[in-house]
């Protein structure tokens, strides 16, 4: 039997542009994901369920972990370390039990931002090694959770690799990601003040690319962050008025406001209401660390590099669009 590449997560954002991209090579893809399937090897089920998820292995090679909550916020901030660390241990533990041989692991940027990180421009790549009492909130926490269990995988005989995403950009992120809801939320004039920030956007599907890049190429145990384009907030908003005609916002908040803003919104708004804060406090705690994100271990050793943002920020914009996500402003 031909050998299967398993994507769990194979439905959500960045998992179905990877899914697509593998089919295109000509390789068998198994997607593994909580929505309905899609394709006869597809299977529905849980990372947290063990018999779904060594169902999903048989016939496996390779696998790319992508499953997880990509939110900045949840009112149980316990689902985070429940799906996003948990989860990870139950798929790493599936994959040794029915010898998958290569194992990429989809982790985030946001573990590389933490409390000693200055307010104000600085830099990182994949040589920043932070402890988690450092993390920013629950959610990078719970990533970097997931970093120590896929190493501690690879020690007990893992051939694994680490991706470190940036900012995802593209179409067909139907559950609004950070990024996206971000961008929808300027475009649709939701957003009256910016925090001055840096942002790293990687078109998504280069960041599939990226993803079997490492895979291919990259080196057991070793992390790859896989980012494009350092943009200023002020110059994506330049961009996103340009694009669209709308007038974006123009009125610069200091961090520590937004940071009070924040706190407001998450703590005691989100916490009565159940509804999502504009303003998740993780969000704002790592907009106020402008870091520049550099790729170039993914290039020397991966023989990758992201596309340029412009094409895809055309494309969410379109999708929007056709989405019927755009309001009138």
């Amino acid at each position: 039997m031909t050998d299967i590449a398993l994507v769990t997560g194979g439905a959500g954002f960045v998992g179905k542009h990877l899914v697509r991209k593998l089919r295109e090579r000509g390789e068998r893809v198994r997607s593994f994901d909580l929505t309905a399937c899609s394709h006869d090897d597809d299977i529905q089920g849980s990372i947290l369920d063990p018999e779904a998820l060594n169902q999903a292995m048989v016939g496996v090679n390779s696998v790319f972990h992508l499953a997880g909550n990509a939110q900045l916020w949840s009112p149980n901030e316990t689902v985070f370390g429940e799906i996003n660390a948990d989860g990870t241990k139950l798929v790493a533990r599936s994959a040794i039990a029915t010898g998958v041989r290569r194992f990429v692991h989809c982790s985030s940027l946001t573990t590389l931002v933490g409390k000693k990180t200055p307010i104000g421009s600085s830099s990182a790549d994949e040589t920043m090694r932070l402890g988690l009492d450092e993390m920013l909130g629950a959610y990078p926490r719970s990533k970097l959770q997931a970093e120590h269990i896929i190493e501690n995988a690879i020690e007990d005989g893992l051939d694994g690799v680490i991706a470190m995403p940036t900012e995802p950009l593209g179409p067909g992120d139907d559950a609004l990601t950070p990024p996206t809801q971000m961008i929808l939320d300027f475009v649709n004039g939701a957003t009256p003040a910016f925090i001055d920030c840096i942002l790293n956007f990687v078109p998504v599907e280069s960041l599939a690319d990226g993803l079997i890049a490492a895979r291919d190429h990259g080196r057991k145990g070793e992390r790859y962050l896989l980012g494009g384009e350092n943009l200023e907030m002020s110059t994506l908003l330049s961009k996103l008025e340009n694009k669209t005609g709308q007038k974006m916002p123009k009125v610069k908040m200091p961090y520590f406001v937004a940071l009070a803003a924040g706190v407001v919104d998450t703590k005691l708004v989100a916490a009565l209401t159940n509804n999502p804060p504009k303003a998740p406090l993780t969000g704002v705690r790592l907009a106020g660390r402008q870091v520049s994100f550099s790729s170039q271990k993914a290039a020397a050793e991966l023989s990758w590099r992201s596309s340029a943002v412009d094409p895809a920020l055309d494309e969410t914009l379109a999708w929007f669009e056709q989405a019927g996500l755009l309001k009138s402003v």
